[in-house]
Order: structure tokens, then C-alpha cells, then sequence
């Protein structure tokens, strides 16, 4: 719950700030001189409503979401000594990072990965892959584990809505303000008096077009974050269940076939992640494994 508040509070911390840096820039009056009047102030909060909400209900949602898309099996009562030792591992771990059982879950899938969610890190949820548990021994289990348990314990599905939450924001806003700067100007889409006639075709055109546009250069944003918070996550694993485990489990996951992403929103929270080579690794959710490994060899202690 805490945890919903600060995001609640950040989100009008952010918008107060992006106001203030308006008024001192004076971008209204700039926009007045060449025939866009705009209420920023308005944009802005119908903005964040519009980015923000998504993210909003994205989060509260998402052990549902990934239950129900991902067929994850949540296991209540332990059917099986692999099943029971599940339970206790992450008991053990969740334990050790001092935050609240999770739910434990298996999913259908050859690929090994395994992925944390949830919108609080007491009540999260932790799966695993089926071609996880037979591609790996034991501590390489854990580590993974310890890895997944770290993101819960960091609160990163709190803070990667968060930050998806305010580049949206931004895309929408911005992508606004210029289809209105295109429609004023070059289409003058205007009546003989200088007044607004409504918006004309260029409005539409170009702020879907700087949608998309703005759109891709958040994602990198984003994935820019999801990576780096990887590497936090690998070395909480290595904390919670060892280095070396960590390592190994690092290990196991390069000689795995080619990773593939988790479907949709999950991509960012699985441990295993597709490859990009040249510009496509600024699109990457997760480091190259030999990053990751290399990092962990770097870790004090």
C-alpha cells in the first residue's frame, strides 16, 4: 500500500515539477506568439491521466494477467517433492529479503525463464518455467529465485509502471503540443479572424505520426531502465543464494537455445531475455548475458 502512495505522490511531484520548468522557460507565451493557445497546465494533467492510468491498472492487474494468459499454476498444495521444494526455497528467500510470502507458480513453457510480478512486494507473485526447472540443478534454481525474489523485494513492477507511467505522459503531451504547432502554423487551420475552426487533418496526421515517433525513443527509455535494473536483481540474487549459484545459473541460461522474451508486459521481468545486435540492443529488456556474468564477478563481497 505504501508503495501505491509514493506512486501516487511521485506522479503529482512530476507534474508540479514539469509545470514549474513550463512557467520558467515561459513555453506558454512561446506558443501564444505563434497562434497555439494552449493550456498546458490542462494538457499535462489530461496527459498523466492518459500515461498514467494504463500503467495504473496494468500494475493492480498483473498476477491476474499473468495467471491467466500465462496458464501459471499456483501452487497452493504441494502435489510433488519438486513442488514442495519450490514453496520452501522461496519461503526461504523471501524470507531472507525480508518481504512477504509470495505465491509460488509453475508455467508451461521449453524456453527456461522465470518472471516476479505483482503490485506489492508482500503480496507478489513468482513463476518459474517448466524448461527451467528441467535445464537446471537445484542452485541454479535458487539463484533464479533469489534473482526474481530481488525484484519484488526492490519494488521494480511498482517502479517499471512508474516510469512507463511518465514517459507516456510525455509522449502524449509532446506529441499534442506538436500536431497543434503543425496545424497552426503550416496548415493554419484557422478562420479569417485568427480564430480556431477546430482541428484540421494536420493535427491528426502529425501528432499520431510524433506519437509513434516519440513512442519509440521512450521504449528505448524504458528498456534502458529494465536493463540496468537487471543487473541490481542479479546481484540481489547473488546475495540471497550465493554468487557462484548465480553465476552458474547465468551460465545455464547462455547455453540454453536462443532466449526468447516473455509475451507482452512480462518481457521486462523475465530473467532470460532475446538478443539484439547493433541498434536493436537499445531495444533489449534484458543485458547480454556475458554482461551480467562479467558484473557479478566485478561484486564486492
Amino acid at each position: 500500500m505504501l508503495r501505491i502512495v509514493l506512486f501516487l505522490a511521485t506522479n503529482v511531484a512530476v507534474l508540479l515539477m514539469i509545470s514549474l520548468v513550463f512557467q520558467v522557460l515561459g513555453l506558454g507565451a512561446f506558443l501564444d506568439s505563434r497562434g497555439v493557445h494552449l493550456n498546458l497546465e490542462s494538457l499535462l494533467i489530461y496527459s498523466a491521466l492518459i500515461g498514467m492510468s494504463g500503467s495504473f491498472i496494468s500494475l493492480v492487474l498483473s498476477k491476474w494477467m499473468a495467471k491467466t494468459s500465462m496458464g501459471v499454476y499456483v501452487i497452493d498444495r504441494p502435489q510433488n517433492q519438486t513442488e514442495a521444494w519450490l514453496v520452501s526455497t522461496v519461503e526461504k528467500l523471501s524470507r531472507k529479503a525480508g518481504i512477504g510470502m509470495p505465491e509460488v507458480g509453475i508455467f508451461q513453457s521449453p524456453m527456461p525463464n522465470a518472471f516476479a510480478t505483482g503490485m506489492d512486494k508482500n503480496h507478489a507473485l513468482v513463476a518459474v518455467s517448466t524448461g527451467l526447472l528441467e535445464a537446471m540443478n537445484p542452485d541454479e534454481v535458487e539463484a533464479v529465485l533469489g534473482h526474481e525474489i530481488s525484484h519484488a523485494a526492490n519494488g521494480d513492477m511498482t517502479t517499471m509502471a512508474l516510469v512507463q507511467g511518465v514517459v507516456n505522459t510525455f509522449v502524449y503531451f509532446l506529441a499534442t503540443v506538436i500536431g497543434h504547432i503543425v496545424d497552426r502554423t503550416l496548415f493554419r487551420s484557422q478562420d479569417e479572424e485568427g480564430g480556431y475552426v477546430g482541428y484540421g487533418p494536420g493535427y491528426y496526421v502529425t501528432q499520431l505520426v510524433a506519437q509513434m515517433v516519440l513512442g519509440i525513443l521512450a521504449t528505448m527509455v524504458v528498456m534502458w531502465f529494465s536493463r540496468w535494473r537487471e543487473f541490481r536483481a542479479d546481484a540481489g540474487g547473488a546475495r540471497l543464494a550465493g554468487r557462484q549459484k548465480m553465476i552458474s545459473a547465468l551460465e545455464a541460461l547462455r547455453r540454453a537455445a536462443e532466449p526468447e522474451d516473455l509475451p507482452g508486459e512480462f518481457a521486462a521481468f523475465g530473467i532470460n531475455g532475446s538478443i539484439g545486435r547493433g541498434i536493436a540492443r537499445l531495444f533489449m529488456s534484458h543485458p547480454p548475458i556475458e554482461e551480467r556474468i562479467a558484473a557479478l564477478h566485478r561484486m564486492r563481497g
